[in-house]
């Protein structure tokens, strides 16, 4: 019975200890800026995250399971809780599964369409996770919402998740009357990870004759660019959670497979040769950021020297799939219309900065809204009760005020 008891007591007690290493950091560590308007709702959920992360980690080590195989089991326990105005259909666009949204009242007319792509820097993110976002954006801007469940990495690197986003985009566009869906109304929206789908998918499908024309984008704090690292917001909220820099790599070297070793050179902006920064320097220059968004503490640094080591092995940053902002102008200025909402603290705020500039210098319609308490990943908190942050309740207000208009 000692032994039993010993052996039991031997994993508890490791849990135990890194829930209290992490909660111990999360208190000492985190950079809480006093912007945020529900700061302990913020800590709660970040300490959350970090101890799914440790015990991941371990796990990992163990070779049990990688970390977000372990995040994305835990956070697939969560039930889907059921809401009577909307009707909800599994399915599958060949072998990829899809989530189907629809209001239950009848309608006279079509509807707009939703395709919605998930973040999660693809490796994490679910059906669950999205659903109350889903079964909100369906209900109160009354449109088809369709959340793709593409595969993720470490066990479906790029492209495949990308491709399986693509895929299902076409499959939707052809079958857009079998959903009551109006061909004029098709938009294209993610956050994080999944702005930056939504945006490769308008340019891919761009020259697309043969389809439904994407009528708009609409964007949620997105990835636009995975190359600049040195921008105003990765200084200033490299520390914020819910998606701090360190995470933000971790996330990018799953999904790339590029090596932990290259961080520190990729940061410094080392693992690029001069001539690839001054071709993008239009585009990414610091330059093209208003002032306002400079002042809390970002000093421009100038970039290491070339490892050519680093540049043979995170050339993928490059591709347009993971960094569509950098697309050419002859295809970015037949981009459609787009919705971007930025939050002050996250570090990705500059990617929707600059991506809002060079649209509107193109002459593509742009409606921008600015979460100025808002963080990474606040529209996750919809739905979970006390740790709800108003904010959340704003960005799909905004959601579903920029659908109505279309």
């Amino acid at each position: 019975m000692a032994v039993l008891l010993a052996l039991l007591g031997t994993p508890c007690l490791l849990f135990l200890g890194v829930g209290l290493w992490v909660i111990c950091s999360c208190l000492f560590t985190v950079d809480i800026p006093v912007g945020i308007g529900h700061p302990v709702k913020l800590r709660v959920l970040h300490c959350a995250l970090q101890l799914l992360v440790a015990w991941g980690m371990i796990l990992e080590k163990l070779r049990i399971c990688s970390m977000p195989q372990f995040v994305h089991f835990v956070h697939d326990l969560l039930p889907f809780i059921k809401d009577p105005d909307v009707v909800v259909t599994d399915l599958l666009f060949g072998t990829i599964p899809v989530k189907l949204y629809r209001p239950r009242r009848t309608s006279r007319s079509l509807r707009p369409g939703i395709l919605l792509f998930h973040g999660g820097g693809g490796v994490v993110g679910s059906f669950k996770m999205y659903h109350t976002i889903c079964c909100r954006l369906c209900k109160e801007s009354d449109s088809v919402v369709l959340i793709v469940g593409y595969r993720l990495a470490p066990q479906h690197r790029f492209p495949v998740p990308i491709r399986d986003c693509l895929v299902a985009t076409t499959h939707f566009l052809k079958s857009l009357d079998m959903y009551g869906v109006d061909p004029a109304r098709v938009v294209v929206c993610g956050d994080s990870a999944g702005g930056g789908v939504a945006v490769a998918a308008c340019q891919k499908f761009v020259d697309r004759s043969d389809l439904p024309k994407i009528r708009a984008q609409l964007l949620i704090y997105p990835t636009l660019q995975i190359l600049d690292y040195q921008l105003p917001s990765f200084q200033q909220n490299k520390n914020v959670p819910l998606i701090t820099l360190d995470f933000a790599f971790l996330c990018m070297s799953y999904y790339l497979d590029v090596s932990p070793q290259w961080k520190n050179a990729i940061l410094k902006g080392a693992h690029m040769p001069a001539q690839v920064w001054e071709k993008y320097r239009k585009w990414l220059d610091p330059e093209n950021i208003p002032e306002r968004f400079k002042k809390r503490g970002y000093r421009q640094v100038a970039r290491a020297p070339l490892n050519e080591a680093a540049y043979l092995e995170t050339d993928l940053l490059l591709d347009l799939l993971n960094s569509p902002m950098l697309a050419e102008d002859e295809v970015v200025s037949r981009f459609p219309e787009a919705c971007i909402v930025s939050c002050e603290y996250d570090i990705l705020r500059d990617n929707s900065l600059l991506y809002k500039k060079r649209l509107e210098d193109l002459g593509v319609p742009v409606t921008w809204h600015h979460m100025e308490d808002g963080f990474h990943g606040v529209l996750n908190t919809l739905g979970i009760g006390c740790l709800q942050v108003p904010c959340a309740t704003r960005i799909l207000r905004v959601m579903v005020q920029f659908i109505k208009g279309l």
